[in-house]
């Protein structure tokens, strides 16, 4: 059961704790820009991560070109273009090709990429040119481009933010965005993960405050209602969450003066509610001693309660699944 939770979870590497935690069954490791410093660093780095680690494990990145890109300190000046300009300037399958090569010769196996919110709000302090376009017949278009592209390349492509984060006004880095719409008028938003939803491989949840799915404030991330409807498109695979470190989780748990103690102890019921949503992983991008006790304490709580085992078992299958499609697992 610990192995089994463990993989629900993928950790960066600041903090140590990852080491640790490969041995007893890590789901996969997030790398950062800080941790790329060379070719042959980077290399040897996730060399050493497979030799540790009890169950290979997601080597996971985000590369998406334009401001999300990791590797630039390997690339030392050339820039991949953002989704939006490579889109408008006809090179979104030529250059996801050479980012997805690029990836499978560091050893990267999965890419938290593409981004298919639809950018509605032109003052989105957070999306903007990750989106494709503010069109949604044009972002499926991309995406179905872009998901192949890596599939042919052995890169596990993830599709985020669902259910759309192409209306917020806030980031989720640093608060929870309130999205005001009905079901109907999120529908734009949708389409591209209902588009997707029988064929994408992982989807990557966003922490937003969707009153057409909750009208308590609570993340989408951890949202049943919001997890049961993207099941209901069709969608069989991985559901993830985004950063669990990011404010919009963080957020409605607990204020900032609150004591380290109860800060572990509601990170820890914040899991546990995701676990129960249908959540199958986690992405935290630290492997501090304190996130390392959160999935301890989720795991003390999971020997007690048959339904987060249950939940544990069947978002183990799901991973274990896309890791021998992906031939992760040999």
């Amino acid at each position: 059961m610990k192995q089994k939770l463990y993989q629900m979870f993928i950790l960066g590497c600041d903090g140590g704790g990852y080491e640790q935690a490969l041995k007893e069954g890590l789901g996969g490791i997030i790398f950062f820009t800080k941790d790329i410093q060379s070719v042959e660093q980077f290399r040897n780095l996730i060399e050493e991560i497979k030799a540790k680690a009890l169950i290979p494990p997601f080597l996971s990145i985000d590369q998406e070109g334009g401001r999300v890109e990791r590797t630039e300190n390997i690339h030392q000046g050339k820039k991949y273009l953002s989704a939006k300009y490579a889109c408008e300037k006809g090179v979104l399958k030529e250059q996801t090709k050479e980012i997805a090569q690029e990836l499978k010769i560091y050893g990267i196996n999965l890419n938290f990429a593409p981004c298919i919110d639809v950018n509605t709000n032109p003052n989105n302090p957070i999306i903007g040119e990750r989106a494709f376009s503010d069109n949604a017949k044009e972002v499926i278009k991309c995406e179905k481009i872009v998901s192949q592209t890596y599939r042919e390349n052995g890169i596990i492509p993830c599709v985020k933010h669902f259910p759309g984060h192409g209306d917020a006004n806030a980031d989720s880095h640093l608060t929870l965005p309130k999205i005001d719409l009905s079901l109907e008028e999120m529908q734009e938003h949708i389409e591209p993960f209902r588009s997707c939803a029988k064929t994408i491989e992982m989807v990557m949840v966003a922490h937003l405050h969707c009153t057409c799915f909750e009208k308590d404030v609570i993340p989408t991330s951890l949202s049943k209602n919001a997890i049961d409807y993207l099941r209901g498109l069709g969608f069989d695979g991985v559901a993830i969450s985004d950063d669990m470190v990011m404010k919009g989780a963080t957020h409605v748990a607990m204020p900032n003066n609150i004591e380290k103690t109860c800060k572990i102890n509601s990170m820890v019921n914040a899991c546990e509610r995701g676990i129960r949503a249908g959540l199958n992983m986690f992405i935290y991008r630290n492997s501090t001693p304190e996130t390392i006790e959160i999935i301890e304490k989720i795991y003390q709580k999971a020997l007690k309660d048959k339904e987060l085992q249950e939940n544990i078992e069947k978002s183990y299958e799901k991973i274990i699944k896309l890791k021998q499609l992906f031939n992760i697992l040999l």
